[in-house]
């Protein structure tokens, strides 16, 4: 029998992956909570929400559920849980403007690199073919690469916040006993350190990038 137009169609809120992100924004919630009290939760949740968003990509391929929503509600709440971990460590350490500013730089250039996507009439802000910068194009062409640059920034931040024991701790000391020792925890802070430099330089190539293509609309719609 032919299907007909009365085929119940699944709800674009109700897909997989973005079910998937309402879950990641709940646990985030009650990680940020915690955040203050109970640090292995808080840990413990922020990393599965992060673990969760590499499968919510995989789950919209598979069963062929991509959405505008699903990629804005997977970038916002990417963000937003971002910049209220750096919210935290510039309270956490000094000088708390670093984590400002890293939390500027963040969001500015997601937020740009997305709206000049659908200014040029792109379906995923991961669309950089056209872009002249080779690590922009390996940082989004290369899911393994993007992997290292996003897992080693995340886990970084969550290495800070774990090993903060006081208020108002010196960033560069922190960083620099943590480097100095030993043990596992120094080699997996250097391999951190090194995925978030490479991911705060792709993020101004990616601001800069984009702050180009929307100039260059401009410059279209103007003649």
């Amino acid at each position: 029998m032919a299907q007909t137009s009365h085929q119940k169609v699944p709800s674009v809120y109700l897909y997989i992956p973005n079910v998937i992100g309402y879950i990641r924004i709940i646990m985030n919630f009650v990680a940020f909570s915690v955040c203050y009290s109970r640090k292995w939760i808080f840990v413990i949740l922020y990393f599965l929400s992060f673990f969760l968003d590499g499968l919510d990509g995989w789950f919209a391929r598979k069963f062929n559920q991509v959405s505008t929503f699903g990629a804005v509600l997977d970038m916002v709440t990417d963000r937003v849980s971002t910049a209220c971990l750096l919210t935290i460590l510039s309270q956490l350490y000094r000088p708390g403007l670093v984590f400002l500013s890293l939390l500027a730089l963040d969001i500015a250039s997601h937020w740009l690199q997305m709206y000049s996507s659908f200014l040029s009439g792109k379906t995923s802000h991961k669309d950089v073919k056209d872009k002249s910068n080779w690590l922009l194009k390996a940082y989004y062409g290369h899911r393994p690469f993007m992997a290292f640059c996003c897992v080693g920034s995340e886990v970084l931040y969550i290495i800070l916040y774990f090993i903060a024991d006081k208020e108002s701790e010196s960033l560069l000391e922190v960083c620099l006993i943590a480097l100095k020792q030993n043990s596992l925890l120094s080699f997996l802070f250097s391999l951190t350190l090194l995925g978030w430099g490479i991911k705060q330089v792709i993020n101004i190539i990616q601001m800069k990038s984009a702050a180009d293509a929307c100039v260059l609309y401009d410059m279209k719609r103007s003649k």
